[in-house]
């Protein structure tokens, strides 16, 4: 998407209320990375259209994802999952300042350890994967038989700041060339799935939804 049509989508965007503005320009000010407001726009019209009641998040960052879902499905269950202490602490304040602790429910510690304690809140109507990148895969497998028969799972940044279609050369370092990898084989692991549909959508820094397939 060019940068002139993002900034006239983004123009368009109806404005959030005062804590939301508040907490897209904590995440600005301290480097915190949230979804960009086109994506989040997309991500929640697919959540409309399926209409979720329980919603698994993995990676809550300062929990802005986690209340744009709660309050745009103000009747949903939201469970979501962060690891870095800074983060939880400033998740945990804004979900206060915002009355949702009845609605968000936050689980501390690594993705990767918590599928059993997350299961008590299950099953999910989606699951949203939006934390370490380089896990995708892992992630996928551990939290896909928590969702619902119905359900759909979302993947964000798989087109990771385009640089998937980067030749390698020219991705800044080793670590980031690693990462990249890791993320075009989980695109094309995904994309061969026999268990699930999925599309992968140029939205924000890319999304992928898949769904369970029916025959499944």
């Amino acid at each position: 998407m060019s940068h002139s049509i993002n900034e006239y989508l983004v123009d368009l965007t109806p404005k959030r209320n005062e804590l939301l503005s508040k907490m897209e320009e904590y995440a600005q000010e301290n480097h915190v990375p949230i979804m960009d407001l086109i994506g989040i726009e997309a991500f929640l019209q697919i959540l409309r259209l399926h209409q979720p009641s329980s919603i698994l998040e993995l990676g809550s960052a300062i929990g802005y994802s986690a209340l744009r879902m709660s309050y745009t499905f103000p009747n949903a269950k939201i469970v979501t999952l962060e690891r870095n202490e800074e983060r939880i602490k400033a998740a945990l304040g804004f979900i206060k300042e915002a009355g949702k602790e009845e609605a968000i429910t936050l689980l501390e510690g690594d993705a990767l350890e918590l599928a059993s304690e997350a299961s008590k809140y299950g099953p999910f109507d989606a699951i949203f994967i939006d934390a370490a990148k380089g896990q995708y895969v892992k992630f996928f497998e551990l939290y896909e038989p928590l969702l619902s028969p119905e359900g759909i799972i979302i993947s964000d940044n798989v087109l990771y700041k385009e640089e998937v279609i980067m030749p390698e050369e020219m991705i800044p370092n080793r670590r980031r060339r690693a990462l990249v990898r890791k993320i075009k084989h989980f695109n094309s692991w995904l994309m061969q799935h026999e268990g699930y549909d999925s599309v992968i959508l140029p939205i924000g820094d890319g999304m992928a939804i898949s769904k369970r397939k029916k025959n499944m």
